[in-house]
């Protein structure tokens, strides 16, 4: 009978993606109903894959770090066996609050785009990258995305603030997307998609700029698309909303029930704050099932919380919702910021999975590094989501199937109570126990 193979995470206790003994199976005689029934005959999405983003705040933390502890963080987030196993990364589109300040790759009023110069980021951002490339072995395709165009292009002339685009800029602004994708191509990067516009509906202190539902629609149909094809760049994914859950359906809806827009986009990208409405995700897969869905940006606000336990928890409980409505993968956002949750231009500090006291030149690893790696290292690129129901409402849980046929099974209790549950695969079935504030991924092969 198959072996399942335990990896856990627990408060209170030392385990932390630690293994345990494996369990096994047993044939079920008789008919007792299950906690977790997993069925691999129905299927749903495709993984991509998991990751962060190089952030320039990131970058330029771990170029403050002594060379061995920046290689560390590499390893763990994309060494497939002895890290988080990630394959994918988020990338701005020049500044955004995490990076050391507002800065374009153009100078002021260069509307033919002449002085486009991507040097800034070959500082600490493009090495960052190529280094976690080596680490993994092969590309990293990468997500694109832009914060606010040049202060020039925007109706309130900054880069801060919100703003809008200028309609006499809508051309140069979609050139600038095409430049920006073969100047990272040039260095060996594979600019695998790009969004229309971070957040487009949050006017914020850092750089922003709103667009409306008609606005985005509009500048993906008659901007957007067919420049990006004219420049020969068809290949890249363009996503669009890259903002909350709470009006992605009335976003996506308005984008992609145009027949001329949605022939540009691939799918619709996420963040997870303001609310946790799954269903909304979900939502969007039964109105546009040809269409994808992509998780973009999550990360706790409000500075460092090292040590706490509620952000790993976050992240699980998102990623399986997510994931459970059809989310075909996960991007972090900065993969490491410093020990005051920064470098932000604004203030806007915030927590990552690692964080690098630059001070004490320390590693510390939060709750949050573990959870994700609950999924990113046992749910590979090209696993497919199976069906899985779930009778026990102290537990959340998702399951996929692997390439290789190894069927990956994560269970998480959010509760200050051991839950012990069964599951049961066909007319295999397994007793077990998941300890309080704790997540298991379970693996095994039929």
């Amino acid at each position: 009978m198959s072996q399942i193979d335990v990896t856990l995470t627990a408060k209170d206790t030392e385990e932390r993606l630690a293994k345990q003994a494996p369990l096994s199976f047993t044939t079920n005689a008789s008919a007792t109903k299950l906690d977790i029934e997993i069925t691999d005959t129905e299927t749903y999405q495709t993984i991509i894959g998991f990751g962060g983003a190089f952030t320039e705040a990131a970058a330029y933390t771990l170029s403050q770090m002594p060379t061995e502890k920046r290689q560390e963080v590499l390893k763990k987030y994309f060494d497939p066996n002895e890290g988080l196993g990630y394959t994918i990364g988020r990338v701005a589109i020049h500044s955004c609050d995490f990076a050391l300040g507002n800065y374009t790759y153009v100078e002021e009023n260069d509307v033919e785009l002449k002085s486009f110069d991507i040097a800034r980021d070959r500082q600490w951002v493009i090495p960052l990258i190529q280094d976690a490339m080596k680490v993994k072995g092969g590309t990293i395709p990468l997500l694109a995305s832009p914060w606010s165009p040049p202060a020039w292009m925007k109706s309130n002339q900054e880069m801060n603030n919100g703003g809008q685009l200028l309609p006499d800029y809508r051309d140069t602004w979609a050139t600038y997307y095409t430049k920006f994708i073969k100047a990272y191509r040039e260095e060996g990067l594979d600019i695998w998609g790009i969004t229309v516009q971070n957040e487009p509906a949050a006017v914020q202190v850092w750089d922003s700029c709103i667009y409306s539902a008609e606005e985005e629609r509009d500048f993906v149909k008659n901007h957007l698309g067919p420049i990006m094809h004219e420049a020969g760049l068809a290949d890249v994914k363009i996503i669009i909303w890259d903002h909350n859950r709470d009006l992605i359906v009335e976003r996506a809806s308005t984008v992609l029930e145009d027949p001329e827009a949605a022939k540009y986009v691939w799918g619709t990208g996420l963040h997870w704050y303001v609310s946790e409405e799954f269903d909304k995700v979900g939502e969007v897969h039964r109105r546009f099932p040809d269409k994808h869905l992509l998780f973009t940006e999550g990360c706790q606000e409000g500075g460092v919380k090292l040590g706490e336990w509620f952000t790993g928890e976050r992240y699980g409980r998102n990623m399986i919702g997510d994931l459970n409505n059809w989310v075909e993968g996960y991007l972090d956002w900065n993969i490491v910021l410093n020990e005051e949750g920064g470098p932000n231009h604004v203030g806007n500090l915030c927590d990552a999975p690692i964080i690098a006291d630059t001070k004490t030149k320390e590693l510390h690893y939060n709750s949050s590094y573990y959870y994700i790696g609950h999924f990113s290292k046992f749910i590979r690129p090209g696993a497919v989501r199976i069906k899985l129901t779930n009778h026990n409402e102290q537990l959340q849980s998702t399951a996929f199937r692997n390439e290789d046929g190894t069927i990956a099974l994560v269970v998480m209790n959010e509760g200050d109570q051991a839950v012990p549950f069964s599951m049961g695969f066909g007319q295999h079935v397994c007793e077990t126990e998941l300890p309080a504030h704790a997540i298991a991924t379970y693996t095994f092969k039929m």
